[in-house]
């Protein structure tokens, strides 16, 4: 085994247990490792795959963080990653990198006060679409599915127009068609959750609307 590839199992190990146990000690630790792990890569596969694993690491650390500096980093992880894997070369590996920027932009989003961040992530989560199609991947194009309904259903919170609502149903009906009762219990009550949430402030706004003269 390789240098890489040696760090690589350490990196993957310490993400598992700081993600699954919240600790934040390994992420930190990680975070430390996936800035070696860049410097061992030789290749644009290992550079995009180190990019990617210090973009989950400092994603998963700054969602647990008040501040917005650890998602900054990620966010410009991701980006990076995105300059290795590129979409021609490994389509599919390109579009779940930008489904985790979209899912670290939309996080910023929600912790600022404008759109430019979230409107980002509607942007990453569509451009990941394009390749995470329901026919290759149906899970992970459901799952991008309910993000970008997230995003929109975020936006559609701030703006004064029902566009982007009407969009958020219209994502979470999508991701729906694979999480049914039957299969997918759990994320099938969270999409319903969100979905009849998104609906109700749809309504409301369409009365409010409706009721200026």
């Amino acid at each position: 085994m390789g240098a890489f590839e040696a760090l690589t199992t350490e990196t993957e190990a310490l993400y598992d247990y700081g993600r699954d146990q919240g600790s934040n000690v390994h992420l930190v630790a990680m975070i430390a490792l996936s800035r070696k792990l860049l410097g061992a890569a030789s290749t644009v596969d290992e550079r995009g795959a180190a990019y990617v694993w210090l973009g989950n690491a400092l994603q998963t650390l700054g969602s647990r963080e008040s501040g917005t500096v650890r998602l900054e980093e990620a966010v410009a992880a991701y980006r990076a990653a995105l300059e290795e894997t590129t979409r021609e070369r490994v389509p599919l590996q390109w579009a779940r990198t930008q489904t985790n920027l979209g899912n670290a932009l939309r996080t910023l989003g929600e912790r600022e006060s404008g759109t430019a961040r979230l409107e980002e992530a509607v942007a990453a989560y569509r451009a990941a679409l394009e390749e995470t199609t329901r026919e290759r991947v149906p899970l992970d194009w459901a799952r991008t599915q309910m993000n970008l309904g997230n995003a929109l259903l975020r936006l559609g919170e701030r703006e004064s127009g029902t566009g982007k609502l009407a969009a958020a149903v219209a994502a979470y009906r999508e991701a729906l068609k694979e999480y049914t009762p039957q299969t997918h219990p759990a994320n099938y009550q969270h999409t319903m959750e969100n979905l009849n949430q998104a609906i109700a402030l749809l309504k409301k706004k369409g009365l409010e609307k409706g009721s200026v003269r």
